[in-house]
């Protein structure tokens, strides 16, 4: 089980590659900008494709070490699946 108290703002996020480095970490995905009621990872909008906020939800986190957020998905599936609302807002 992944300590998600672990995760700080400013951390990397990285989806599994995709072709000849299938199943490797190390895509980036995001920035950590907080962990949201313990169930939700809202990434900074400084570096996103579209400039704003995403979000998504803890059990998609697969490790974590030093500074980085590993997923436990594809990186074209996590970037596709991707909330564009606060899940806290409803």
């Amino acid at each position: 089980m992944v300590d998600i108290s672990q995760i700080k703002e400013h951390f990397v996020v990285t989806a599994k590659g995709m072709g000849t480095m299938a199943g490797a970490p190390g895509v980036h995905i995001g920035t950590v900008d907080c962990v949201e009621a313990g169930k939700f990872i809202k990434l900074a909008r400084e570096n996103s494709h579209d400039g704003r906020h995403h979000w998504f939800p803890v059990d998609w986190v697969e490790e974590i070490d030093y500074q980085t957020v590993y997923l436990n998905k594809p990186a074209e599936t996590a970037v596709a699946e991707l909330m564009d609302r606060s899940p806290m807002e409803t």
